[in-house]
């Protein structure tokens, strides 16, 4: 009897170091991945404000890139707040779609256009930031990519607060120049965006913060003030449920500006927030939550608004709203095809000059 539970013990004890083996096993059959590397390695316009390591190596496989999302470097972070935000936004849409029918009713097509555009926006983020560092053409290709991303969700903002939101006093002032107002706007953001990446390679740091947040912050000025003229108005009494979404999406929007434009965190702790802890990452977090906040909000006004907003807007101008949502992505990806060519431009030049 002793002999037989020796065995067995000797059997267990065989099976836990082989289990033991199991992470070394598949660290030896995986293929190597380059270390991450310090900011003097990679070009000037690849390095973040105070973020001296974590950067990824150029000129990898796509493979390498595509991977490097389990791996832990400077974008890791930046990666999966926006891939598990899109993830929510997706989720929402399924769950909303169970109760609204956005093909067959015009009045839904806004709400369908907010979530569709915050969809776009952060699955266009996690591919900047996940495969941006490959090269330098790469780098502002994917980052120009980003920039549609926003300046068509701004569009999608503008649409459902003029659409949903507005009162009727402020729509006989505003009606009919609203969205192309909007559009062009939307369009302007992007062009600010992308010269400002293309500043990057003659002009300092702070001009394409200028060239970014001014266009971005005039789009948001112009798009969220129907949502601003009802909270101004807003009462602890009143018993519109919609109205502390709309306050928390501007909250979490102002936040998010706020660690765009600064990078606090990376000034107080330099060299410390390579990986976690950047204001970048911070202004993700925020956006997402401002996002989020503004798709309950607007599904809100659409289920609780409708008797208003079904007057104001006739059934035509539902349509007319989702052709300038797709003018405004033509536009964008416009300037962004000019853009690129300009920094193609560039780069040969130097490639010529070495």
């Amino acid at each position: 009897m002793a002999t037989i539970v020796m065995e067995r013990i000797g059997r267990v004890f065989i099976s836990l170091q082989q289990i033991r083996q199991v992470p070394q096993m598949l660290t030896e059959a995986a293929p190597s991945k380059p270390g991450t590397v310090r900011d003097t390695e990679v070009p000037h316009y690849f390095r973040d404000c105070h973020i001296y390591t974590g950067y990824r190596p150029l000129n990898q496989s796509w493979r390498y890139y595509l991977l490097s999302m389990f791996q832990r470097h400077n974008e890791t972070i930046n990666i999966w707040t926006h891939l598990l935000a899109f993830l929510v936004f997706l989720v929402k849409l399924c769950q909303l779609a169970e109760t609204v029918d956005f093909v067959n009713d015009p009045h839904s097509w806004p709400l369908l256009i907010l979530i569709l555009s915050s969809m776009i926006y952060s699955a266009f983020s996690v591919a900047a930031h996940m495969l941006g560092g490959k090269s330098e053409l790469c780098h502002y290709g994917f980052f120009y990519l980003d920039y549609i991303g926003v300046a068509q969700y701004q569009y999608g903002s503008a649409v459902v607060h003029f659409y949903y939101a507005v009162d009727e006093s402020l729509h006989r002032y505003v009606h009919g120049i609203f969205m192309p107002v909007a559009t062009i706007l939307s369009c302007l953001s992007c062009l600010g965006c992308c010269y400002g990446k293309y500043c990057n390679h003659t002009q300092p740091t702070w001009v394409r913060k200028v060239c970014q947040v001014l266009p971005s912050a005039l789009a948001y000025a112009w798009d969220i003030s129907p949502v601003v003229k009802r909270l101004l108005f807003w009462s602890i009494a009143s018993s519109d449920p919609a109205l502390s979404y709309h306050f928390g999406q501007v909250a979490f929007f102002l936040s998010s500006s706020f660690f765009f434009t600064f990078p606090m965190l990376e000034l107080c702790f330099p060299g410390r927030c390579d990986f976690v802890g950047q204001s970048h990452q911070v202004f993700h977090i925020f956006l997402s939550c401002c996002t989020l906040s503004q798709i309950h909000a607007s599904h809100l006004d659409y289920m609780g608004r409708r008797k208003l907003y079904s007057r104001l807007h006739g059934s035509s101008e539902a349509a007319l709203f989702v052709g300038l949502y797709v003018l405004t992505l033509v536009v964008c990806a416009l300037i962004t095809a000019f853009m690129l060519r300009k920094v193609k431009q560039v780069l040969n030049l130097k490639a010529k000059s070495k």
